[in-house]
């Protein structure tokens, strides 16, 4: 069987181990294993939704408003944007997969930082784009303008904060960039994890609103992180209406489920819960730095809600992650970015009481 040439170049997106591995391979008890490898919410779920999804239960069966008129309209109210402007996706990488697809083909090209996102690889090499990345992971302008005046690519990905790394760019600099470049390029801001952005520093705050006076310019934002809502799968585009409509051509009908449009829509009603999340992250965050000065290992500043702890040539990121995946801990192990480093999600003051707990005996 013959299959498309392009998948030859393409790895498949590892996401986090699951709590059912360990449970199945090491034969730990559920209760016992602590997930910190994906960026979820660490406190869960709005107790709000958990009532929304029992009481939408009986409705299942019926495919979800295909408008999306109310969730469309609370966003636009939010981001003082027009309903014309936004565009739903089942996850903002989904949204990535439009752009990809409106965009690129085997004579187009992609530029990225160093080390980001996977799947901005991923879905430019479906289309046969080339991908080129600047040489660090940091956003820096002279970098990314020397590749673009090089490459001239189709689509430049700004992630800010960075993924898997967890550094920012200010609006300032991105700005900056989004002017240098050419209107005949895409240029993606992926805010997935904004909020903690925002909160820690209110230089790397952005909104949709910063960026709606370019026509090529998309931002992108998900209830994936600070919501809490990874297992819903919702996130948005937002960009000029001539951009939104151009990609709605590549959108699938029904492309969320009944109930993941109705738990996105209460999740716009009240901030609360994400203030705490974000107070809780802002806290406990505190504690793995100390801990990585007080033994010496490097980190990235974050402005996420996870921390990338660097090693040198006396620890291996994999061997660590697997020392404390046999543990029931299960963090990333960043090596397949080129790191010798892991990326931990910030939990709750005990789990990450038991993250330092085993990782203190290990690199030990």
């Amino acid at each position: 069987m013959k299959f498309n040439k392009v998948l030859n170049s393409i790895k498949t997106y590892e996401a986090g181990k699951p709590i059912e591995l360990v449970v199945r391979e090491y034969g730990i008890a559920p209760k016992d294993v602590v997930k910190l490898a994906s960026n979820e919410n660490p406190i869960g779920t709005n107790p709000a939704i958990a009532k929304v999804i029992r009481s939408h239960a009986d409705i299942a069966h019926l495919y979800p408003d295909d408008s999306m008129f109310e969730l469309k309209a609370a966003l636009a109210k939010k981001y003082n944007v027009e309903d014309t402007n936004i565009i739903i996706g089942a996850g903002s990488d989904q949204v990535l997969e439009f752009i990809s697809r409106a965009v690129l083909d085997e004579n187009a090209s992609v530029l990225m930082s160093g080390v980001t996102f996977a799947m901005y690889e991923i879905y430019a090499k479906q289309m046969g784009a080339k991908v080129y990345k600047t040489m660090s992971h940091e956003h820096k302008f002279e970098e990314f303008m020397e590749a673009y005046n090089m490459y001239r690519p189709k689509v430049v990905y700004i992630c800010t904060p960075n993924n898997p790394t967890g550094d920012a760019t200010s609006k300032e600099d991105v700005i900056a960039l989004i002017e240098a470049m050419g209107s005949d390029t895409v240029i993606v801001v992926d805010g997935a994890y904004m909020e903690y952005a925002a909160a820690k520093d209110e230089k790397y705050r952005i909104t949709p609103n910063d960026l709606l006076g370019y026509d090529n310019v998309i931002y992108l934002g998900t209830f994936s992180k600070a919501h809490g809502l990874g297992g819903m799968r919702v996130g948005y585009g937002i960009a000029q209406a001539p951009l939104i409509k151009e990609l709605y051509k590549m959108r699938p009908p029904f492309n969320i489920t009944t109930l993941s449009l109705r738990v996105a829509i209460e999740a716009t009603k009240d901030d609360s819960f994400v203030q705490q999340s974000v107070a809780l992250h802002q806290e406990q965050i505190k504690r793995y730095e100390a801990f990585a000065d007080e033994n010496s290992i490097g980190y990235i500043d974050s402005y996420t809600n996870f921390i990338t702890y660097l090693f040198d040539e006396n620890l291996n990121s994999s061997h660590i992650a697997d020392a404390l995946l046999k543990r029931g801990v299960i963090i990333r192990d960043l090596a397949s970015y080129g790191m010798n480093a892991i990326r931990i999600t910030i939990g709750t003051e005990e789990q990450n009481s038991t993250f330092f707990r085993h990782f203190s005996e290990i690199i030990a």
